[in-house]
């Protein structure tokens, strides 16, 4: 018998009805040669420190820092968890080969690995890999079975980021908690989480400490368009003052009109990162809403895996894309102009150099059928980024126009559309001008005009940054802290990013449930809690965004074969030792953390 173990019971019954595995048991489907059970997710979990010694189970400073001589695992302590771990590993017993059915990623790849070592599974065992789960795509998947040896350094990256978050977690929280709160509550410490909130505190205070400062702005208005001076802002009124009254009442000449046609590609296909931003900032929904939303529309077969950190699509995926543009039934105004041709096939959107295990979301052509409102709102993002790709790109004609009174320089700038191309498919829904701005549309001007104008001087005073949204949080995260507007420079800082694409929205989550953030309308802000825990870390690499960065930049070269899972895990371990004797040594005395934790 063939045993497969899918991640839920709803990918199970997926599986075991295109297997023909239909009569159902008690924890899993049998049929036609085969036996289809599944997790809750995680049933399997790292052990706990008091697991390995009785020693670590009352907190020490004496016992820190705590490394296991080897990692273990153990169930999860939940009732319905052993039951169903007591199915599976009958089941495993008597396989004569296992097909592991789990997320096809990292996570996925640990959760089921445990799993397995947990029933001390013996047969060989098969992985299926598929970036959707559409029948099609399954079918396909299991007649392309992989050998699971071809997924180790997959598991060996996973595994290593849970020992790498174990040891900080464990030992850190404990470390400070008792250095600094003296027990009177938990200060939670960990790999991820501390730098991003440290993120947010340093946000916090660089709005806090900022020092507004006066400017002036000389600005004209000729022919119903407003001008501003090319000097820039002005430092003193004084200076702004002088150039007015040299003005005011002098005419205003058109010295220079210079057109430049330009062109606008289409918007990436999504990662997860960027699906996240945008909702956020189109619909106020937080990174996990995101995420559950889009997981629910992949489990429902109407978009492919969701938890990916690339915008490109494979090779192979272009001759489906028909097919896939024929299922968008609900979207034929946008898809006719499309067919009866070969669709374009840009290097912005299909290069295999930049897919690693799965390609960017995109629909997978199934009519979309019982959604809810938000689902068909986040569906209809992806389905119209994924028919965008495939129009012309969008052109228009940007002006600059130059003036001058008594001297004094003069600019404004324009742009008109001249052909929509792409622009099409977001028309009349808001989308169409990603950063809110509106399209500046000039009157004709002819060089050596002259006329009236209405000058006027304006004091202005220098802003703080903005507060973190989730949106910006998130793009924050993706960079270690770096702003990057570029794409393609974004594209090259992912794998220095803070987390993965599908543990950013946890992270988040985490630092609100434990009071060190809070919500402030679309703002995300640090509570007093969190400010003064930062305050308490002295020790750069456990809040420093970079740092984290780097680790995570070796967890993906792990996964590529070009890092070493055992170097990773004993520079860690270094780094534990070096942060427990700083903080040991440190003689100074701070005051409890205020707040809840």
């Amino acid at each position: 018998m063939i045993v497969c173990i899918a991640e839920k019971p709803s990918v199970a019954k997926e599986i075991a009805d295109i297997l023909g595995a239909r009569n159902r048991r008690e924890g899993f489907f049998e049929g036609n040669g085969y036996q289809v059970t599944w997790t809750f997710g995680h049933l399997c979990t790292l052990k706990e420190p008091n697991d390995y010694t009785p020693m670590w189970q009352r907190w020490s400073l004496s016992s820190l820092p705590m490394i296991p001589p080897r990692f273990g695992i153990k169930l999860i302590n939940d009732k319905g968890i052993e039951k169903q771990f007591g199915i599976i590993e009958r089941l495993m017993k008597d396989a004569e080969m296992i097909v592991n059915c789990g997320d096809a990623g990292q996570e996925g790849e640990l959760i089921q690995r445990w799993v397995m070592q947990k029933a001390q599974a013996k047969c060989p065992v098969k992985r299926l890999w598929v970036s959707s789960l559409t029948e099609e795509a399954i079918r396909e998947g299991f007649a392309t079975l992989k050998d699971q040896s071809e997924y180790q350094s997959l598991y060996e990256a996973g595994l290593s980021r849970a020992i790498g978050d174990w040891l900080l977690g464990m030992n850190a929280t404990r470390l400070y908690t008792l250095k600094y709160a003296k027990n009177r509550q938990v200060l939670s410490i960990g790999r991820v989480q501390t730098p991003t909130l440290a993120l947010i505190v340093k946000r916090h205070l660089e709005i806090e400490n900022f020092v507004p400062q006066p400017y002036w702005e000389l600005k004209t208005t000729y022919r119903d368009t407003t001008f501003s001076i090319t000097e820039g802002r002005f430092d003193s009124e004084e200076k702004g003052r002088e150039a007015l009254e040299k003005i005011t009442g002098e005419p205003f000449t058109i010295t220079n009109v210079t057109a430049k046609n330009g062109t606008e590609l289409p918007p990436r296909l999504y990662d997860l990162t960027s699906l996240q931003v945008d909702c956020n900032r189109k619909f106020g929904l937080s990174a996990e809403q995101t995420l559950q939303t889009i997981q629910s529309l992949y489990e429902k077969k109407v978009t492919t895996y969701p938890r990916v950190d690339t915008t490109f699509l494979s090779d192979d995926i272009y001759p489906k894309c028909t097919n896939i543009l024929k299922g968008l039934r609900d979207y034929q105004t946008l898809t006719i102009p499309l067919a009866g041709k070969p669709l374009n096939k840009s290097k912005k959107v299909f290069d295999n150099k930049k897919v690693t295990d799965h390609h960017a979301i995109i629909p997978t052509g199934v009519y979309p059928q019982g959604l809810t409102e938000l689902e068909k709102k986040v569906y209809d993002l992806v389905a119209r980024h994924f028919i965008a790709v495939f129009y012309p790109d969008c052109k228009f004609r940007s002006t600059t126009v130059l003036g001058e009174s008594a001297g004094v320089e003069f600019k404004t700038t324009g742009k008109e559309i001249t052909e929509p191309g792409w622009r099409t498919v977001f028309a009349g829904d808001n989308n169409d001008d990603k950063d809110g701005e509106k399209e500046n549309f000039l009157p004709s001007f002819t060089v050596g005009e002259s006329g009236p104008h209405t000058p006027g001087l304006a004091e202005k005073w220098t802003q703080p940054p903005k507060p973190y949204t989730e949106a910006t949080l998130l793009r924050a995260m993706e960079t270690a802290g770096k702003l990057v507007d570029d794409e393609e420079l974004r594209d090259a800082m992912k794998e220095n990013g803070i987390g993965r694409p599908s543990t950013r929205a946890a992270i988040i989550e985490t630092l609100y449930k434990r009071n060190y953030i809070k919500r402030e309308k679309k703002n995300i802000v640090a509570t007093p809690t969190g400010i003064e825990l930062v305050g308490l870390i002295k020790n750069e690499l456990l809040k420093s965004a970079e740092l984290t960065g780097r680790w995570e930049k070796k967890l993906r070269d792990i996964e590529k074969r070009q890092y070493e899972a055992k170097t990773f895990i004993e520079e860690l371990k270094s780094m534990l030792h070096e942060v427990v004797n700083d903080v040991l040594r440190d003689n100074s005395t701070l005051e409890p953390v205020a707040g809840q934790a």
